[in-house]
């Protein structure tokens, strides 16, 4: 096992805490520890006190009321997932979905969404108590739909100066950037000049960029490539969320993807990656339908469909998204993940409702269907869309880090994707152990250091004397997701230790009723 430089010097440069009985309030011993740094493990013990990771070393003389023996665990700092959907948390405090998965610090408002009155939203999330550290970015969307509603047009100069001034309001309150979701409404109605509008004022704070790109499948690259401009002209690190080459027309695309993001960075420019290790995304039912049949909101909606040239438009552009853009032929590829007006759908598949309504299971008949569900509310889907080699791929570069993508989920509770039970184990268990797309102390990295230094926490995400105890303890022989796309109602296994702040929040695989997060706020200022 070999020792680092950072290890060698506290061990020998600081004896003197070996000689006397030192007490703390948790200590770790016979553990295997990764730093974060992405170094080969240690074989070191922990002394806690209060929230920060007070001395690493033998500690032979050390005492403290709560020792954990970690023999055969690997301690790793705490993961930190960069792709939260956290709305719900008012509702799920504990978060429990997450901080069994070993997930410490999440942070909010991807995809362009999020708060708006930013201020008043943390003030109320800071009255919560949190089972694990939040964050938060502001999202383009929720400040577009604000200002402009859900018009398809360029802003006029004062409704960009009010969109502006929200980006600003919410970086002086603590936001570590700006998201958008430029598939999603109304992001598709904005242009490339509007989004380094606001990223500009988001970088004059310090902060980070992140985009659910405009298109990950037919048209990858251009929308990449996009991002990359956004970054240039705003002078600000970009992240492209949950990357993925969407569809079979576009598999294989992950190579001209990165060598992209390495071409960028090579210039000069800061462009990073997240992903989630699946092969498989989740949205809504809507993403089928032609973003200019949605302009205006569903009401806009209904009156296109009762005119039955703009109905033929719709379902036209809607079977012409599945063929191409999604899953071709195989509607089975289809999953419903919540569907509040047939409950009875979730976890099958469109090409079973079509089944049910005796209709073969085409695109054609697909089509007719997503038109009456998005008549009667939506849904939200799982889709089966992406190849495994592209996940590989994606994974394997180093500037990729893990993010989930998940919602916080409730045991029972709809039928979500198995992401928001099983990410970070996953990649530990299956990319790691049993694939070999990765070292563990790479994915480590990936999970914690690397999301930390995004988001200037240089004392989280690692491990090191002064840094916060955010930790997890897990076998790296027997870490599992057991969270399935047909059965996702299962917490991982193999993960008997999380700490959060210092305080112990799951012992022996169980929640300890501890809730230490806290609401963390960017460092930066202008």
């Amino acid at each position: 096992m070999k020792f680092y430089l950072p290890y060698l010097f506290f061990l020998f440069c600081f004896p003197f805490q070996e000689l006397q009985a030192q007490q703390y309030d948790i200590l770790i011993k016979n553990g295997t520890v990764y730093d974060g740094l992405g170094f080969e493990p240690v074989k070191v013990n922990i002394g806690i006190k209060g929230d920060k990771i007070k001395a690493l070393g033998a500690l032979k003389n050390a005492t403290a009321p709560k020792v954990i023996d970690a023999t055969g665990l690997a301690i790793a700092p705490g993961f930190i997932d960069l792709h939260a959907h956290i709305n719900n948390l008012p509702k799920m405090p504990t978060a429990e979905s997450a901080l069994r998965q070993g997930v410490t610090l999440l942070l909010g408002g991807p995809d362009g969404g999020g708060p708006l009155d930013f201020k008043i939203y943390l003030d109320s999330i800071n009255q919560l108590q949190l089972g694990v550290n939040v964050a938060y970015q502001v999202g383009h969307n929720v400040i577009r739909k604000k200002v402009m509603g859900l018009d398809d047009r360029a802003p006029t100069a004062d409704e960009l100066e009010k969109m502006r001034g929200y980006v600003k309001e919410a970086m002086e309150h603590g936001a570590f950037g700006l998201s958008t979701g430029l598939a999603y409404l109304p992001g598709t109605f904005s242009d490339t000049e509007e989004i380094i509008s606001l990223a500009k004022v988001a970088a004059s704070y310090g902060g980070f960029y992140t985009s659910h790109i405009r298109d990950e499948s037919l048209n990858l690259i251009k929308a990449v490539k996009e991002a990359i401009i956004i970054g240039k002209k705003a002078n600000i690190t970009v992240v492209l969320t949950h990357h993925k080459a969407l569809g079979a027309a576009m598999w294989g695309a992950s190579k001209e993807t990165l060598r992209m993001v390495d071409s960028a960075n090579n210039q000069g420019l800061d462009i990073r990656l997240d992903q989630y290790p699946y092969t498989a995304s989740s949205t809504s039912l809507a993403a089928l339908v032609p973003s200019w049949a949605k302009a205006g909101g569903s009401e806009a909606f209904k009156e296109r469909i009762a005119q039955s040239d703009l109905r033929d438009s719709i379902r036209m552009g809607i079977i012409y998204n599945i063929v191409n853009v999604r899953v071709g032929q195989e509607i089975e590829r289809l999953q419903f993940r919540s569907f509040q007006w047939k409950k009875n759908l979730e976890g099958k598949t469109m090409a079973d409702w079509a089944r049910m309504e005796n209709l073969k299971p085409t695109p054609e008949n697909a089509a007719d269907l997503i038109i009456q569900a998005e008549l009667n509310g939506g849904a939200k889907m799982i889709y089966h869309v992406m190849h495994s080699d592209d996940v590989d791929r994606i994974m394997r570069h180093p500037l990729t880090m893990i993010a989930s993508d998940g919602k916080l989920s409730q045991i029972g509770k709809n039928h979500p994707h198995p992401r928001s039970y099983g990410t970070f184990p996953r990649v530990l268990g299956y990319y790691v152990r049993e694939r070999a797309v990765l070292d563990l102390e790479v994915a480590i990295k990936k999970m914690t250091s690397m999301p930390a230094d995004l988001l200037g926490m240089k004392s989280r995400g690692r491990i090191a004397e002064n840094s916060y105890a955010d930790l997890v303890l897990f076998n790296p022989e027997t870490i599992k997701d057991n969270s399935t796309f047909e059965d996702p109602h299962h917490y991982p296994s193999g993960i008997p230790y999380v700490i959060v702040n210092g305080i112990i929040s799951i012992e022996n695989g169980e929640l300890t009723g501890n809730r230490s997060g806290k609401l963390l706020l960017s460092p930066t200022k202008k």
